[in-house]
């Protein structure tokens, strides 16, 4: 369970994510990610329950769990 760089300077991580059923919840969950500071790209899947995040520097877990959470949904952990 690592991340990956895709560009220099970014780092991606991929989160599981329960509750997600449609696009609605994939938005809300985008919205929130969005926030957290460093964040440049968030794409939620629902089919699969996976939410991959690219930002500047490594997310803190808690902070994702919590954005999670504000969104209405549950971080199972790293994909």
């Amino acid at each position: 369970m690592t991340a990956q760089t895709d560009a220099p300077g970014s780092v991606t991580a991929v989160y599981k994510v329960t509750g997600m059923s449609c696009g609605h919840c994939e938005g809300s969950i985008s919205a929130e990610l969005s926030e957290l500071p460093g964040v440049t790209s968030v794409k939620a899947v629902a089919a699969t329950g996976e939410v991959t995040v690219v930002s500047g520097t490594p997310l803190d877990e808690e902070a994702v769990r919590t954005a999670v959470d504000e969104a209405g949904y549950e971080l199972v952990g790293r994909a």
